[in-house]
């Protein structure tokens, strides 16, 4: 059992996503608006800033170094982190060691990315090097291609059909709309799923995370009220990048996560899974063990659409909207917001548990970092 961590995360906040921002909007200021947000959430001054984590795909060629000089802090502990959907958690798995080990008593995490189009055109044609020397050629229709590959295996192996997927979709809208952070909050139905456009068989448009721009940020301190790290877990290129994808490096870090915890899925009062695409979210729930018997198609019916069990209470990426690296900081700065009691209409009512899984980076097929955190409310 890996020993619990006296770090606490003490706040959060986000600079507001937006599918369109303001016209002077850059990656720096988003990521500013949100470090000035969550110290006036948390009334931590910028001088007991001493530590102080960035994830960005777009901040380049600046890095944590710059922002630090242009937030005017002086951190004793830096970090920059590039890892996508699993960068939140592995920027507080580093933070609460730091901590941990008086590195530093006030980290501030910050992810966040501003796109234009040709910046997002430039991160899908360049994602690495094997992207840009293999796949870039083809060319090969970037994320959305891949995984549209993958949805169709899981719809094979599982006996899954569209609907199901827009059971996801649907939920997530439905708690967009309580959301007022939300980028898309209209309702939406699941005949308004099935009709949206084709984009990559079976994938529709409401199956693909909406590009837009915004910023997320934590705050970690030293031993005190907060919300209390029970257990964090990672494993990253689990496959080699040779597995078929349907099953994610979470499903081998599930066990020591709940043993470690102390709980179960089934004590989760709030659940975070990384969604890109409905099929990885569905992939990772079930990695976790919310499924239990393999019955997704089931699992979607009763407990997502009847039960409207509280997963991505934000709306997620889905409907939220996915801003770049933030990505792997959206369902923790919600999960934190969910406990601390300060979600609004969307509050899960007495949430002490919560679990976050982060998960991504396309190296030449599909995800080879899945991470995940259980967070409790003292």
């Amino acid at each position: 059992m890996v020993e619990r961590s006296n770090a606490v995360i003490v706040g959060a906040a986000e600079s507001p996503y937006s599918r369109h921002p303001p016209e002077g909007t850059t990656t720096e200021s988003l990521l500013a608006d949100a470090f000035v947000r969550v110290l006036e959430a948390t009334g931590i001054r910028r001088e007991e800033v001493d530590g102080l984590g960035v994830a960005s795909f777009t901040l380049a060629p600046d890095r944590a170094i710059d922002l630090a000089w242009k937030l005017g802090v002086r951190p004793r502990w830096l970090m920059d982190d590039g890892n996508g959907g699993a960068s939140g958690i592995q920027l507080i798995q580093h933070a609460m060691r730091a901590i941990d080990a008086g590195d530093a008593e006030t980290v501030v995490l910050l992810s966040g990315d501003h796109f234009t189009r040709d910046d997002f055109k430039a991160l899908v044609d360049d994602y690495n090097r094997t992207t840009a020397q293999y796949l870039s050629k083809i060319p090969h229709g970037g994320p959305n291609a891949l995984f549209a590959m993958l949805t169709r295996q899981q719809m094979e192996v599982h006996g899954l059909e569209r609907a199901d997927y827009g059971r996801i979709a649907v939920a997530q809208r439905r708690w967009a709309g309580l959301n007022p952070g939300a980028v898309y909050r209209d309702p939406i139905t699941l005949d308004d799923y099935l009709a949206s456009p084709a984009v990559v068989e079976p994938l529709h448009r409401l199956d693909c995370v909406p590009v837009v721009s915004g910023a997320d940020a934590l705050v970690l301190r030293g031993p005190g009220e907060g919300i209390r790290i029970r257990a964090l877990r990672a494993l990253h290129n689990y496959d080699g990048q040779e597995g078929d994808g349907l099953r994610t490096g979470t499903a081998e870090i599930a066990g020591e996560l709940w043993r470690d915890a102390g709980v179960g899925p089934d004590e989760m009062d709030v659940i975070s899974v990384y969604d890109d695409y409905p099929a990885m979210a569905l992939a990772q729930l079930n990695d976790l063990g919310f499924v239990g018997d393999g019955d997704l198609s089931g699992f979607l019916r009763r407990r997502i659409e009847e039960e409207q069990l509280p997963v991505n209470t934000s709306g997620g990426q889905l409907s939220a909207g996915q801003a770049g690296c933030a990505g792997g900081m959206i369902g923790l700065v919600e999960s934190v917001l969910q406990l601390q009691g300060r979600a609004g209409e969307r509050q899960v009512e007495d949430a002490r548990l919560a679990v976050v899984t982060g998960y991504g980076m396309v190296l030449y097929r599909y995800g080879a970092c899945a991470n995940a955190i259980v967070l409790e409310r003292p």
